[in-house]
């Protein structure tokens, strides 16, 4: 068993290997503070026939116990992994993936397991490490180590692996992966930052990830491991000879034809005379290798030594751009933005609270507050000219998704000032090149069409590298898919007229220079302020309001001790209250109420429904209330869900009744009025008002006595009330209704029967 550590970040990070996982290649638990991770790595010993990439695999499993929880689901058990999973197993893949050996046919399996969690750590820097550090003690081939960390900006000032608490009340969350030589991939949400900070964050990131990589060798040195013997798959020198030999200067003629239709048809036309030339002498997938690797030899060399880019474009330039909105009549808002032949048309839904997705590391939604910004990607086959399966969204969508999301998220408003949830779709219609960032600039317009106030529109490009064996290189803005194919990078740059909401670097080469990063960076800021000037023409400012079909909501607020009586036992009001005006209501514990409804109409019923149910009603008030008891001085009538008035006698109709079933039943509709609220509370309603036409001023006026030893109230016992004057009932103020007369009237029922 060997151990290794250090200070990484003002925390202690340790290797371990040799007490667990024994029988995989290379397993090494890493431990960051309280947190623990356990990396492993398997090679098959067999080649994967019939196959043209490098068949590796990362996988993080997030464990429930590693939070001292039991699983919340129904089998109580982990089931498929949680989108920060897969995202952080994306995060581990590429930066590993372009050290294996080109040709390289083994089936590599990388797993990361959390088995511990201190609730503070963000672990997927972390997984990186792990993975790496399993794989050179492993002895399969690869050109690490690679070292990964995050780098927070705060008060100006750079952090290293901040907590998930101060990441998420920071600046900038920029993950930089790298070499002992250079950076290897990026990945940043940032809020604005300029192009200046962004550059130093990503210098200072690839400083200090090397303490990780100085470990990773110190373990490697201990456990001294023999190294793995693998078959290289590589392409008959002399087929590649005899291809080039004989259609080389066609091939290379055909990838310096700038329009792209014509491109493809004569080269395909060149590689079916090279396949009937060669057939029977060598295998036909060996001669479409032998092909795709001379147009790719010829592409790059047109592009880096003769400045030919496969469309004509000098290095900085953008391809044709279009921006529109409102394309969909009962959609929520909508953009549709093109470059080149790149088209993806975004759709944004409108939601209330209840909308929100819980995300986080599972069963632990605390460490993460929930998402009212969703932004999802769609690539169907049709988007590229194929025909292929649908089905749920693989990891490269889900991927593209985050990245747009992210981009976004900066400028999104907050949900005082915005209280909607907010989801956008990202369909890709025709794909030729950074479809993640035109899904970035649809999204914008979406927004803007849907009437979301952002603070500012965002648009992103992705600049692409072509280098040479001699040192020479071209970085290209706005690479298409030939570019990206036979390209060594794919930078995407995102953001706002101020600075950098997103980054997500992704390469084929074993390392970037500084050079090269500074130049994206700042190539990607010309471009975007292009690309924001189209989008503007098309829509600069939000709409003043939300569609017409979107939902409506309103927020209104209560004293918390009112909170029981909206809700109702059991949930019996809250619930009624939602059937009745057809709105969601959403109560917080501070005793904000958030009502939505898809009309303006029913939002406002459910709040002025609201309000008067917890607080002081108007007088002259008219609604529709339902007859719950009667009493031989009134009814009783509940006016609102939960709150019951009293309509005295005199008060059910322009005449008082002689008796008051002759008007009223229990369980009937009735219109009344609200007369008044006395200090306690208690609520006196009128129906001869409303069958009258007079105001609540008027009513009192003119109420007329109730019969003699009728009212509630009845004569004193002594003959009468103080002085001889007749008693005053309870809820017929000013002297209203009470009798004269000997003895005592019918003893009053209480409020409550």
């Amino acid at each position: 068993m060997h151990t290794v550590e250090t200070q990484f970040g003002g925390r202690r990070l340790a290797f371990e290997t040799g007490r667990l996982a024994q029988q995989a290649d290379g397993a090494v638990v890493v431990t960051y503070g309280d947190a623990v991770i356990l990396g492993t790595v398997v090679m098959s010993d067999r080649l994967r026939e019939g196959i043209d990439y490098f068949p590796l695999s990362v996988d993080y499993e997030e464990r429930s116990y590693s939070i001292g929880k039991i699983p919340g689901s129904v089998f109580r058990r982990e089931g498929r992994p949680p989108l920060a999973g897969i995202l952080a197993s994306r995060l581990t893949d590429r930066p590993l993936r372009p050290l294996f050996p080109k040709g390289m046919r083994n089936e590599v399996q990388i797993i990361l397991t959390l088995l511990s969690h201190d609730r503070t750590t963000e672990m997927d820097v972390i997984g990186t490490i792990a993975a790496s550090a399993a794989l050179m003690i492993s002895g399969i081939p690869f050109e690490g180590p690679v070292g990964a960390v995050r780098v927070g900006l705060s008060d100006g000032e750079f952090t290293l692996n901040p907590t998930i608490e101060e990441n998420a009340s920071g600046d900038l969350d920029l993950v930089v992966s790298g070499t002992r030589d250079g950076v290897v991939m990026l990945e940043a949400g940032a809020r604005e930052v300029d192009d200046d900070t962004m550059i130093r964050a990503i210098a200072w990131g690839q400083e200090q990830l090397q303490a990780a990589i100085d470990l990773q060798l110190q373990l490697r040195d201990l456990v001294n491991p023999a190294p793995r013997e693998v078959k290289i798959e590589k392409l008959d020198a002399g087929l590649l000879e005899a291809v080039d030999s004989r259609f080389g200067d066609a091939i290379a003629e055909a990838a310096r034809i700038t329009d792209r239709s014509a491109r493809v048809e004569k080269l395909a036309a060149i590689e079916g005379q090279a396949e009937e030339a060669f057939d029977g002498e060598h295998d036909g997938g060996d001669i479409g290798e032998a092909f795709h690797d001379l147009e790719s030899a010829y592409t790059r060399r047109a592009i880096v030594d003769e400045g030919i880019r496969p469309d004509g474009r000098s290095d900085d330039a953008l391809r044709a751009l279009s921006a529109d909105v409102g394309i969909l009549p009962r959609t929520h808002g909508t953009g549709l933005f093109e470059r080149g032949e790149t088209q993806v048309l975004s759709i944004v839904t409108l939601g209330t609270q209840r909308d929100e997705q819980k995300i986080g590391l599972r069963d632990l939604e605390e460490l993460a507050q929930p998402k009212r910004y969703m932004h999802h990607y769609n690539m169907p086959p049709f988007a590229s000219g194929e025909a292929g399966r649908l089905g749920s969204p693989r990891r490269r969508e889900i991927g593209h998704g985050a990245l747009a999301e992210r981009a976004l998220l900066p400028v999104v408003p907050s949900y005082e000032d915005f209280p909607y949830s907010v989801r956008v779709v990202s369909e890709v219609l025709s794909s030729n090149g950074s479809t993640s960032m035109a899904s970035t600039c649809g999204s914008t317009l979406a927004l803007l069409d849907a009437g979301v106030p952002i603070s500012a529109p965002v648009a992103g490009i992705s600049m692409g590298l072509v280098t040479s064996d001699n040192g020479d290189f071209k970085v290209l803005t706005d690479i298409q898919g030939a570019e990206d194919h036979f390209g060594d990078m794919d930078f995407k740059v995102a953001g706002t007229e101020k600075g950098i909401t997103a980054i997500q670097l992704d390469i084929k080469v074993k390392h970037l220079t500084p050079e090269i990063v500074e130049l994206a960076v700042r190539r990607g800021r010309d471009a975007r302020m292009k690309i924001l000037e189209v989008m503007g023409g098309a829509l600069s400012e939000p709409r003043s309001e939300v569609g017409e079909f979107a939902p409506k909501i309103m927020r209104t607020q209560i004293n918390p001790e009112n909170i029981g009586s909206v809700i109702g036992p059991g949930g019996r009001m809250i619930r009624q209250l939602e059937a009745d005006t057809g709105a969601s209501i959403d109560i917080q514990e501070d005793g904000t109420i958030m009502v939505g409804s898809p009309s303006r109409e029913g939002a406002e019923q459910a709040v002025q429904m609201i309000r008067d149910m917890t607080g002081e009603i108007d007088a002259g008030r008219t609604m529709l209330g339902k007859v719950t008891r009667i009493f031989g001085f009134g009814a009783m009538v509940e006016f609102l869900p939960g709150r019951e008035g009293l309509v005295p006698r005199h008060e059910l109709a322009e005449e008082p009744p002689g008796m008051i079933e002759d008007v009223v039943n229990v369980g009937d509709d009735i219109m009344v009025m609200v007369i008044e609220t006395d200090d306690q509370g208690r609520v006196n309603l009128s129906r001869r008002a409303v069958l009258m036409g007079l105001s609540p001023e008027e009513t009192l006026a003119s109420a007329a006595p109730a019969p003699r030893g009728g009212g509630r109230g009845g004569p004193r016992r002594d003959g009468g009330g103080r002085d001889g004057r007749g008693g005053r009932g309870r809820f017929d103020r000013n002297g209203r209704g009470g009798g004269r007369g000997g003895g005592r009237g019918p003893r009053r029922p209480r409020y409550r029967d």
